[in-house]
């Protein structure tokens, strides 16, 4: 008689019930000593991790310090370079002046005060107005208020221009945490970025406050293209005629958006996030291989009448929100792929689609808001497809 048989028979007396119920524990105890379980696990079954939802958040806004710090110092120093020539205007030059800080683009101090007093009110609406709207959908679900909104909140104001109208500021992460986030569940069930679908909420509704050559540094009466649209118009070759280096780019010393302008800031949030493992290294290197791989195919096919051909891939990278979409936005782990073939996948495709963005429609020089909001689109898709070939191929193994 086998040891299955011996235990068959014995059964009935260790179960709830039996006269040997008080050695039922024993009974499981040699049953999976002697015998293989039906479901095997393939990697370790008690595995834990120190990573949480709180932790995690609290290392994204960690990483965008950078970022931040170069959005105040950048403000201040693009403000006032434009007071230099147009003058001081509005209640924060009147605050400055009181504060006696003064105006000078060469003082570290002046262009970080400066800078912060663009970038406070502008997160505070956007604190105030989309926390009453997390609170609100909380309460009526009756869960906590996630650290989700955290990042959320930091991610918006940074990628808004400093000229934003507050009422718009407002307007905007109401419209993103609604409908970019809570419609579908809330945070960790989006399948879009709810900063990128603010954002583009107020571009496509007001375009004059959110697009030109007037928004970008705040000042009255400064105009200025950005250094996509001098490239679109001109040629990259322009650039130095307009006072904008590679090196510049690089820093972030042009005018754009709050903390989009420094590809350097940007690229150590993403060293931080990297080493923690928050971000995951496939989405960087698709995307950073399919912009490259398609702006050297069109460099190789030249234009005689767009410009935008010709843009090198290393311009690319350190000119308009490039950069910080590829860290804080392309890595984000909820609407981007989950399979480690589909990254890559997803990274490829918004490369790919910023660049012919950028460069096939001159009407609309930045792209990579659009490339994002496409990729979380149809990141659902590839894992799908990613999925269902891996099913094929293992099903062929086993034939």
């Amino acid at each position: 008689m086998g040891l299955r048989n011996f235990f068959d028979r014995i059964e009935p007396h260790f179960e709830k019930g039996g006269k040997w119920e008080k050695y039922f524990p024993l009974y499981e105890m040699v049953e999976s000593f002697a015998f293989t379980p039906k479901t095997v696990t393939t990697a370790a079954p008690h595995a834990r991790s120190y990573i949480d939802m709180k932790r995690i958040m609290t290392y994204v806004v960690l990483a965008t310090i950078p970022c931040i710090l170069m959005a105040l110092y950048n403000t201040g120093y693009q403000t006032n370079l434009a007071i230099a020539e147009f003058g001081p205007s509005g209640w924060r030059a009147s605050i400055i002046e009181f504060l006696r800080i003064g105006f000078n683009p060469a003082n570290p101090f002046a262009n970080m005060m400066h800078g912060l007093m663009y970038f406070l009110p502008i997160y505070i609406t956007t604190l105030v107005a989309g926390g009453i709207c997390e609170v609100i959908f909380a309460t009526v679900r009756k869960h906590e208020v996630n650290e989700g909104f955290l990042v959320t909140s930091m991610l918006y104001t940074l990628i808004l221009p400093a000229t934003t109208p507050l009422w718009q500021v407002a307007l905007g992460i109401i419209f993103g945490v609604i409908i970019g986030k809570e419609v579908f569940g809330g945070t960790g069930k989006n399948f879009l970025n709810p900063a990128l679908t603010g954002r583009a909420f107020l571009y496509f509704a007001y375009p004059a406050q959110l697009s030109g050559d007037s928004v970008w540094v705040p000042v009255d009466g400064f105009t200025g293209a950005t250094a996509l649209a001098v490239t679109a118009a001109d040629g990259v070759q322009e650039l130095a005629a307009h006072g904008i280096t590679w090196w510049d780019s690089f820093l972030g010393f042009i005018p754009g958006s709050l903390g989009e302008t420094s590809t350097v800031a940007a690229l150590l949030g993403l060293a931080f996030l990297l080493m923690t493992k928050i971000a995951n290294y496939r989405m960087v290197v698709g995307c950073l291989g399919g912009m490259i791989g398609f702006s050297l195919l069109l460099n190789w096919i030249g234009s005689d009448t767009n410009p935008m051909f010709a843009m090198p891939w290393y311009w690319h990278l350190v000119l308009g929100g490039y950069a910080f979409g590829l860290v804080f936005m392309v890595t984000e782990p909820v609407s981007g792929s989950h399979t480690n073939l589909g990254r890559y996948i997803y990274g490829a495709l918004i490369g790919f689609m910023v660049v012919m963005i950028r460069v096939i429609n001159p009407a609309f020089p930045e792209g990579m808001m659009l490339a994002i909001l496409f990729g979380n689109v149809f990141a659902p898709l590839i894992d799908y497809f990613v999925v269902q070939a891996n099913i094929k191929r293992r099903a062929k193994r086993h034939v």
